[in-house]
């Protein structure tokens, strides 16, 4: 199926949308687990402790539409496409946390932020991709792209649990996020092509039963990654990165969709994808020098207030006397 002016005046808007969905489900879901106690990754308890949270069930209905735009988006258009598009999420997600949080814009995570969807939109113009396809290819073609997926994730969920806290953590959580989530995002598309079969094809197939495995596990890690990460854009960055670099990877590899390989077009796809990855890099720099100078500022804080006490202290004088002379005898 080729991608026509049709098609893509469907499913561009879709995927923005679903970004935008997506960006707002994230960070309402990172702001009420940030409110819970923390949990180890996998640990299911903790959809119990959130479920109860007006924000996480705000989250929890966004997240269910952007994955409807999702399917629409990628129904009508090429995963080379409609992945990529879900970088802007990144943007969404920002803004809203910065709101629930009472605090302004950063002008260096605006920035990092913008280098990552300008580099999108550079990617896409030069890369062109086409084909439509939704079947994936079968037998050991299958292998090189699943067993790499496969490698990925299990490394970023041996760093997570190897790890007891701080930011090598969340690294491994967002990178087992990223990667579950661009997975779930192929196989979708596989199931929606059935299901225009007929409803009951995708039950005859295993990419459903994939899709009903993987998708609920890549959700549980991300509940994890917001709630240990201190700062919502960096692990989202590389989430929302991963995400569409699979989703790239599969189009191409198992469903036989095509991007522009003319040598100077992968040398400006290579330089879009380099500037994305600079944006990234600014976004988990600045937040770093933020939690260093948000801890800096507690200290401080927390001196002024022991200098107060004790200045209270010394200024209070001697006790009163208790009516028997006996107040601040040493007798």
């Amino acid at each position: 199926m080729s991608v026509t002016g049709v098609s893509l005046f469907v499913a561009v808007p879709a995927a923005v949308l679903g970004a935008a969905c997506m960006g707002l489900a994230s960070a309402t879901q990172a702001k009420a687990a940030k409110e819970v106690e923390t949990a180890n990754p996998l640990d299911l308890t903790l959809f119990r402790r959130l479920v109860g949270r007006p924000l996480w069930l705000i989250g929890i209905v966004a997240t269910v539409l952007g994955l409807g735009l999702q399917l629409v988006a990628l129904a009508f258009g090429p995963l080379l496409l409609v992945q990529p598009l879900l970088i802007t999420s990144l943007m969404f997600a920002g803004f809203v946390f910065g709101r629930l949080e009472r605090r302004g814009p950063d002008r260096v995570m605006t920035a990092g932020s913008l280098l990552c969807v300008a580099g999108l939109a550079v990617f896409l113009v030069i890369a062109r991709p086409s084909g439509n396809g939704d079947v994936l290819v079968t037998g050991s073609a299958l292998l090189p792209l699943g067993i790499a997926l496969a490698v990925v994730t299990l490394a970023g969920l041996a760093l997570a649990a190897l790890t007891q806290s701080g930011s090598p953590r969340v690294l491994g959580l967002a990178v087992a996020t990223g990667v579950l989530y661009g997975l779930t995002a192929g196989l979708m598309k596989v199931v929606a092509g059935q299901f225009r079969q007929g409803l009951d094809e995708p039950f005859k197939h295993w990419t459903l039963y994939i899709v009903c495995v993987v998708g609920p596990l890549g959700f549980l890690l991300s509940q994890n990654t917001f709630q240990q990460g201190r700062y919502l854009t960096p692990a989202l960055a590389v989430i929302t990165a991963l995400d569409p670099l699979v989703g790239v990877a599969i189009g191409l590899s198992w469903m036989g969709e095509t991007a522009n390989g003319t040598p100077l077009a992968l040398f400006g796809e290579a330089l879009a994808g380099l500037v994305i990855v600079v944006g990234i890099a600014m976004l988990s720099t600045r937040a770093a020098h933020l939690d260093v100078a948000q801890a800096a500022a507690l200290e401080r804080q927390h001196e002024r207030e022991r200098e107060l006490e004790h200045a209270e202290a010394e200024s209070a004088g001697p006790e009163p006397d208790d009516g028997y002379g006996l107040a601040g005898s040493t007798c």
